[in-house]
């Protein structure tokens, strides 16, 4: 399976079979439509280590504690098509986590913004105190 420039060998992914609960009519009771797919990206040789991190934490809920990446697919009432939707998002994901986050860097406010902020609290402050109780003279 190819995604961006890795290149994920077959025997790393396991693919079991499983009675569906969505679409297929009378099939859905007696044909397995469904596909578990499972990819263990901690220990692939095909990913880098940041790749796994990466994958790991955007693939959230379906990983496992061992880093095992579990994808249900059962959207088709056709086995293949499962098959193919689940690589499909496998595929994404591996896209999306190949892709390195920018570095934030802090920025200060300008001289003039803060010159903004400090007028505009005291314009907010006088009409706040304009709100208090008349004297009594």
């Amino acid at each position: 399976m190819k995604a961006g420039e890795l290149l994920i060998d077959e025997s790393e992914i396991v693919e079991t079979f499983v009675r569906a609960s969505g679409p297929g009519g009378q099939n859905v009771n007696k044909v397995a439509s469904a596909v578990e797919l499972r990819f263990d990206a901690r220990r692939s040789p095909s990913l880098p280590n940041d790749v796994a991190a990466r994958l790991i934490r955007l693939a959230g809920a379906r990983a496992t504690q061992d880093g095992v990446i579990v994808i249900f697919a059962q959207r088709f009432s056709s086995q293949p098509r499962n098959r193919e939707d689940a690589r499909d998002r496998l595929a994404a994901l591996l896209m999306k986590a190949q892709e390195r986050e920018k570095p934030r860097r802090p920025t200060k406010p300008t001289r003039a913004s803060k010159i903004r902020r400090l007028e505009e609290k005291s314009r907010r402050g006088g009409i706040k105190a304009l709100r208090g109780k008349a004297d009594s003279d």
